[in-house]
């Protein structure tokens, strides 16, 4: 139990915290490089900076975390909850969340290059900037989003739900990536692309 403790700039690298109960604690700067935190709780941890490159996490809870600028590049948090967190400007590249929640929370600039995100839920998070590129987004939930700024080139779109979302000032998509998502006729889409023939497909796919 290490709640509300003030562990700023700690070395933590491949330290053994599964379970381990960080709700509301400092971790500004702290190094958790490779560190094992399955089914530990940051929620309302402030995690500004802080480096969780490699780390891995099975169902960590994040939810309303601070991570302005934080690296949890290679990371593993699949099935975690990134619930209403604050990641702007953070780095998530080649990390593999699928399956996570990212519902409300601030993704603004951040860099999900490379990633995988099957199956995330992106609803009402704020996603302007954000880099998607080469990313797999199957499935992911980014329906009614304002996507100004996101990069998607190279990304896999396989029964993303992109019902109502504004595509329009989004860059680096291509008509094969949208002909495989499942829109709607509310979905906005960049000048030059159009909504598949089978559109709107399944909007809640198995």
């Amino acid at each position: 139990m290490l709640t509300r403790e003030d562990l700023s700039n700690a070395v933590l690298n491949r330290a053994r915290l599964t379970s381990t109960d960080l709700s509301g604690s400092r971790l500004s700067g702290a190094k958790l490089g490779a560190a094992e935190v399955s089914f530990a709780r940051f929620d309302g941890a402030d995690l500004t900076g802080a480096d969780l490159s490699k780390a891995a996490g099975g169902r960590t809870n994040f939810s309303r975390a601070v991570l302005h600028k934080a690296r949890l590049d290679s990371a593993e948090f699949s099935r975690s909850s990134f619930a209403q967190a604050l990641l702007a400007g953070a780095s998530l590249a080649k990390a593999e969340v699928n399956r996570s929640t990212f519902e409300g929370a601030d993704l603004t600039g951040a860099d999900f290059s490379k990633a995988e995100l099957a199956r995330i839920s992106l609803k009402n998070a704020k996603v302007t900037g954000v880099n998607f590129s080469y990313s797999n987004l199957g499935r992911a939930d980014m329906r009614g989003l304002r996507l100004d700024g996101a990069n998607f080139t190279g990304s896999y779109l396989y029964l993303s739900l992109v019902g109502g979302a504004d595509l329009s000032q989004s860059s680096g998509l291509r008509q094969e990536q949208l002909d495989l998502a499942c829109g709607t006729s509310e979905t906005k889409l960049p000048a030059g692309l159009n909504p598949p023939r089978d559109w709107p497909c399944t909007e809640s796919p198995d």
